[in-house]
């Protein structure tokens, strides 16, 4: 009998996350899945928006219209702090690599 073939995560799902489920046993994942239905529950509920720091739903919609077509789906913002000065990056796994693009600099309001 052939074995299963391992799943394939969702794109906007960021890459940390999914390592870290990768590294869970069965019984911790379905642990994890019935949190993540509550949490979800609760946030419909609560009427939570998505809570990434510091972004609102408008900046999380500019993220998407202004990625490059070179950055994929799966991609996160990260700040790289270089000699005193803070820059926004895409970041995003290929494989064992990770690879990062320049966004902007990061506009303190």
């Amino acid at each position: 009998m052939a074995e299963p073939e391992q799943p394939s995560p969702p794109e906007e799902v960021a890459q940390y996350v999914i390592d870290g489920l990768n590294r869970q046993d069965a019984d911790k994942l379905r642990r994890i899945a019935s949190y993540s239905n509550a949490l979800a529950n609760w946030k419909e509920a609560a009427g939570a928006t998505d809570q990434r720091s510091g972004e609102n739903e408008d900046d999380q919609a500019a993220d998407q219209d202004d990625r490059p077509s070179a950055v994929p789906a799966k991609a996160s913002t990260v700040v790289k702090k270089i000699n005193n000065n803070r820059y926004y990056y895409w970041q995003w796994r290929d494989g064992d690599k990770i690879r990062s693009k320049y966004k902007g600099p990061v506009r303190d309001e």
